[in-house]
């Protein structure tokens, strides 16, 4: 039975009693706030595996609060939308967030949803080994989020951080864009690719000029690679 803790953050309470329910019958441990400031705050102080996050929020909105939330943290977030909102995917995947779903939801599937982004994560068990890709001027840390280049850390953000490690990690192996959004967003994407470019066009700014040996690659029509020189 799995004991991760929960945070879920809506205004509606019937929502959060539902999820309440379902949850702790999977074994997790729920703590439920109303507003966008309580759940920064409660973030802060219950450090949850997992928050569930409605985007219409007092105080401070969704948005907002993903925001404050990826400045201290790289748990998961899957946000919460009302059917007829629209749901800017891409604004969502930048931010941080790792899934989402509209309401009313199934809360079987939003159990399935929890587990799957929970398992991508680790569950938020500690990993003994590292995990670092090293080629010449660059190295990518994906145990401690750290990226260098020519030996001096370089800010990056997670999700640019865990895309150059899943292509690096597969050398000259080319992605589309859709493995991508499922690989390292895990985001159910209908084929919407644009966060993708936006996070390639980032890093190559990074990483334009570093190395002769290695290149971040568009295959026109296809995807992208990280291809070696060796």
């Amino acid at each position: 039975m799995p004991n991760e803790k929960i945070l879920v953050v809506d205004d509606d309470n019937n929502i959060c009693e539902l999820l309440r329910l379902y949850l702790e019958k999977e074994g997790y441990l729920v703590k439920i706030v109303n507003d966008g400031v309580s759940a920064v705050n409660a973030f802060k102080q219950e450090k949850p595996d997992l928050m569930i996050l409605d985007i219409m929020l007092p105080k401070l909105d969704g948005w907002q609060v993903c925001r404050e939330i990826r400045k201290i943290s790289d748990k998961p977030i899957i946000m919460l939308t009302a059917k007829g909102e629209t749901f800017d995917k891409v604004l969502g995947l930048e931010l941080g967030a790792d899934d989402y779903m509209t309401k009313p939801f199934d809360t079987k599937e939003m159990v399935a949803r929890i587990k799957a982004v929970l398992r991508r994560s680790g569950g938020g068990a500690a990993s003994d080994s590292v995990k670092e890709v090293v080629f010449d001027n660059l190295s990518v840390n994906l145990t401690n989020y750290e990226m260098k280049v020519k030996g001096v850390p370089i800010d990056t953000p997670p999700k640019e951080l865990e895309l150059i490690y899943h292509l690096a990690a597969n050398p000259n192996r080319v992605f589309t864009r859709d493995q991508l959004l499922d690989e390292v967003w895990g985001f159910d994407y209908y084929g919407d690719s644009r966060t993708v470019d936006v996070h390639v066009k980032r890093l190559r700014e990074k990483l334009e000029g570093v190395s002769t040996k290695w290149e971040l690659k568009t295959v026109w029509g296809v995807g992208y690679k990280f291809e070696t020189k060796e």
